[in-house]
Order: C-alpha cells, then sequence, then structure tokens
C-alpha cells in the first residue's frame, strides 16, 4: 500500500480526543492489531494547525507507542506519520478516504511546540 510521509515541522499538534482502543469490529468489540507486530493499535485525534488553517485528523498508533499524558489540548510530536490513501466498498458503495498512522505520539512542553518534525 502507497504511503505518504506527512511533514509536521512548523505546524502546532495538540490532542483533541485522547486515545480510544481501535476495534476491528465495532460489533464484537474486536480489537484491531498491527498486522506485522501484534500489538493492539489505539486512535486519537489531533488538531494539526499550520498557516493559519486548522484540521482534526485521526491517527492510529500502537498502544505502546504513546509517551506523556495525551489529555485534551496537549501538545504532541508525531514520529514518522504517514497518509494512506485507502478505498473499498460496502453494501454497493463505494468509499475513499485517507488514514494516518504514527509511529510513535509524544506529549512535548508548550516550550517545544514549535520544534515538531517527523523522524
Amino acid at each position: 500500500m502507497q504511503q505518504i510521509p506527512v511533514d509536521t515541522a512548523g505546524a502546532t499538534l495538540m490532542v483533541a480526543q485522547p486515545p480510544q482502543p481501535k476495534y476491528a469490529n465495532q460489533k464484537t468489540q474486536e480489537r484491531a492489531a498491527d498486522r506485522q507486530t501484534g500489538e493492539f493499535l489505539v486512535t486519537l485525534d489531533v488538531l494539526f494547525v499550520m498557516n493559519g488553517n486548522a484540521e482534526v485528523v485521526k491517527v492510529t498508533v500502537g498502544e505502546s507507542a504513546i509517551s506523556g499524558e495525551l489529555a485534551m489540548g496537549a501538545q504532541v510530536a508525531l514520529t514518522g506519520l504517514v497518509a494512506r490513501p485507502w478505498e473499498n466498498e460496502f453494501n454497493g458503495q463505494k468509499r475513499h478516504g485517507i488514514s494516518f498512522r504514527a509511529v510513535a505520539v509524544t506529549a512535548v512542553d508548550a516550550g517545544g511546540a514549535n520544534n515538531l518534525k517527523a523522524a
């Protein structure tokens, strides 16, 4: 699958919604896991602010790759952030979008917020 690196240098990143378990099947509450490592995944909503524009993006990360307190409003660094285009068909309707995945999410102090960059 194609992956597009996302440069977060110069952006301010803040937690919009704290990490929540990611489910492979909502009905059965089956947890989603990384296909290579088997680690459980979580998602968090991140407010991405750059050049006067703000967007909330849902980022998926391994459960153990979260460092620090990720309460709402906390500034974070996203290591290894990539965007992945996706497409599927459900009940005869084609759907498509972009998913975001990070290697790690780390809480940063307010003084380091302007120095965020992807690895």
